[in-house]
């Protein structure tokens, strides 16, 4: 699922103030409803579509826009990640990204794939598969994805308000990439998408 929506913000760009940032996470949230509802663009199955009335969420919070130092990878090998089914796509590490939540340092690799960067449009795509302590209860089990796109600055912010489900989540008709245990978070991330399904 690619998402138009880029999630890194420099900080030259991020002049924003609060309401802005909100607003930002708002209408990420109305395009994904906007494209669950379509027929022609719902990963839901038909009957699934049918009774479609929104996705789930955790309240914004903005303790979880945070700040992050991005370290280029300066020798990136190409390696193929697992996926829910038997394919492997080749991704190679971007870099790696540094930030402090609730005075705790982490770290999340950042990942680029070059079969999507030949696309028009997402020359510049990075990806961010990423687990913490809610999946498997308040979170769909096989963990949450954020994207954004190349920073101008390695001073970046994220925000785990836009991280999202993939499509695997809604429909075994996809194969979605499992995030490696390097981007494991030791935390409960209580933002972004929630799961789906009850039995998710």
């Amino acid at each position: 699922m690619l998402y138009m929506v880029s999630i890194f913000f420099s900080l030259k760009a991020f002049g924003q103030n609060d309401d802005a940032v909100i607003k930002k996470i708002q209408n990420h949230r109305k395009e994904q409803h906007d494209e669950f509802a379509d027929r022609e663009k719902s990963p839901l199955e038909k009957r699934d579509r049918k009774q479609f009335t929104e996705l789930k969420y955790f309240p914004i919070d903005l303790k979880y826009h945070v700040k992050a130092k991005l370290v280029v990878n300066g020798n990136p090998v190409l390696f193929q990640m697992p996926t829910t089914t038997t394919r492997l796509p080749e991704y190679s590490k971007y870099g790696d990204l540094y930030f402090t939540l609730d005075e705790k340092e982490y770290k999340l690799e950042v990942y680029q794939n070059p079969e999507i960067s030949q696309r028009p449009g997402y020359e510049d795509y990075l990806f961010i598969p990423f687990t913490d302590e809610t999946n498997g209860e308040e979170t769909y089990e096989v963990g949450r994805y954020l994207e954004f796109r190349l920073p101008t600055s390695d001073d970046v912010f994220i925000d785990f308000n836009l991280c999202y489900n993939p499509y695997c989540a809604y429909s075994n008709r996809f194969s979605c990439p499992i995030p490696p245990s390097q981007n494991h978070l030791p935390i409960r991330i209580t933002a972004g998408e929630k799961k789906y399904f009850e039995d998710h």
